[in-house]
């Protein structure tokens, strides 16, 4: 009760385990929007490049201007960042991971359950099929109990 030792070894490892993953997910979303920040400058400065300045103005593939399609692939790339940030790893997290680990664990267990009651009704114990059809008597010391000289002696014939 006034012991110096505190039991906060698993508090400590619990608190340190959320605030690790509060850090990951604010890392995360920092990344997410310097990506967009680094996008949308990058996404001006190919239109400005292109239409004011006329940089590469005749370069238009498959009918289109060079910067829309740097435009459109960068924006997709982003689009799949966005959604695994904020839509994937929220619905799929640690708190998501760890169910699925647990309904997993059960199906497991219920499975080797069910193949172990399987396997007892298959190849049944031998001990188990000797004490149903052999029961044992209440005083199993009674086969071990000394003769006495006395009986000993009546039931021996000289």
């Amino acid at each position: 009760m006034f012991s110096k030792k505190k039991n906060t070894s698993k508090m400590d490892a619990e608190q340190r385990e959320l605030y690790e993953n509060a850090r990951k997910r604010t890392l995360q979303k920092k990344r997410l929007f310097q990506h967009f920040i680094v996008f949308l400058g990058a996404s001006i400065l190919a239109i400005i490049l292109n239409v004011l300045i006329g940089f590469k103005e005749t370069y238009k593939p498959l009918g289109y201007d060079w910067f829309v399609w740097i435009v459109l692939i960068w924006g997709f790339i982003f689009l799949i960042h966005f959604f695994n940030v904020l839509l994937v790893n929220t619905f799929m997290g640690k708190e998501w991971q760890a169910k699925q680990i647990e309904k997993l664990v059960a199906k497991q267990k219920e499975k080797i359950a069910k193949l172990q009651q399987q396997v007892e009704q298959d190849h049944p114990l031998p001990e188990k099929e000797n004490q149903k059809n052999f029961p044992e008597n209440k005083d199993t010391h009674d086969k071990f109990k000394p003769i006495s000289p006395d009986k000993s002696d009546q039931n021996y014939n000289h």
